[in-house]
């Protein structure tokens, strides 16, 4: 199948973009945030004013990349750059045109950036969805079809590295920082838990010189990112209350890379995994120092819990591939395909 992509060059957009190229598709890109649109600039131009003024040049760009191309079907990363008028060029060089978002669109969190994707919501062909309180919220924005799937790790990028590394560090977090992330990392050093946090934008943190010695700022591309996860002992997935996560992409990418499981108890990370021997779960920051104490007083209780782990994600089957193939299902054949997460 000859698909366009429409998404960053970055991230786990372009994960999934070499995800549909093993698949066997003919797959090419169009970044949305090429160059051209400013790039960081328009991100930021996008959170504050819903992408007031880009849509002509947006436009354009579409315009001179598609030129007289065709394909069999468009997905749309995000899309938080693109409008009705933009959908509806893709559907002339395009049979389909879905859209797979990552984020949670409908709950207000992320200021305007959204504005124009709801606007263009009943435009597509088939709205694909991570979290199932989003599902709701698509139809009543005027959604055709939504299919619900599960995050996913890579089937390539998140694997133990070869040789295997060294576990140096007891408890780690990769992740962005978010307001409700520094009063919990207050609680655990206040717990006394050795933890190492690594990922960007910690600068914003009010607590950040109590945390100082254990932060590790900045973006990590994907070999830093696994690097930092195989060389934990624990490896913490927090969600996001205001996306209203029940379960994210570490909570894939963690056991596949080998590292132990340490995540919040919710509905769903307990059907992924069972408590106590595939993953640990907490429902508090002291919960969460009192299970890390514990298994790091016990490493041969560890390193089984975390095998057990890597065999339960590989089981569960959630990565791109599979993600991406029941997308495409659905959108080739609409009303075929189970609309719940596998």
């Amino acid at each position: 199948m000859h698909i366009l992509y429409v998404g960053p060059a970055s991230g786990t957009s372009l994960h999934r973009l070499d995800a549909l190229r093993r698949l066997g598709h003919a797959a090419d890109l169009l970044d949305p945030r090429h160059p051209a649109l400013g790039g960081a600039l328009t991100s930021r131009w996008v959170v504050h004013t819903g992408a007031f003024g880009v849509s002509r040049l947006t436009a354009g760009w579409i315009r001179r990349c598609l030129g007289m191309r065709r394909y069999d079907l468009a997905i749309v990363d995000g899309g938080d750059l693109l409008g009705p008028e933009h959908v509806d060029q893709l559907k002339a060089s395009c049979r389909r045109v879905i859209n797979y978002n990552p984020d949670n669109p409908y709950v207000g969190c992320d200021g305007q950036k959204w504005r124009i994707f709801l606007a263009s919501v009943p435009r597509y062909d088939l709205i694909v969805t991570p979290r199932q309180s989003s599902v709701a919220p698509a139809y009543a924005q005027g959604a055709r079809d939504v299919l619900l799937v599960s995050f996913a790790a890579d089937e390539v990028v998140h694997r133990p590295p070869e040789p295997a590394a060294a576990k140096t560090l007891d408890v780690v977090f990769v992740g962005t920082w978010m307001k409700e992330r520094g009063p919990f990392f207050r609680a655990l050093l206040g717990e006394g838990l050795p933890v190492t946090i690594f990922g960007p934008s910690w600068h914003k943190a009010r607590e950040r010189a109590l945390l100082r010695p254990n932060l590790r700022e900045g973006y990590l591309d994907d070999g830093r990112y696994v690097a930092a996860i195989a060389s934990a002992k624990i490896a913490l997935a927090l969600l996001s209350a205001e996306n209203e996560d029940l379960h994210t992409t570490r909570s894939m990418e963690i056991p596949a890379v080998g590292t132990l499981l340490c995540g919040e108890r919710t509905a769903e990370h307990l059907a992924l995994y069972r408590e106590g021997e595939e993953a640990v779960f907490w429902s508090s920051p002291a919960e969460c120092a009192a299970r890390c104490r514990e298994l790091l007083a016990f490493p041969a209780d560890l390193d089984r819990i975390a095998r057990a782990g890597r065999a339960r994600a590989l089981r569960n089957g959630r990565f791109n591939e599979r993600i991406l193939a029941r997308m495409i299902d659905a959108a080739i054949s609409p009303g075929a395909v189970a609309r719940s997460a596998p």
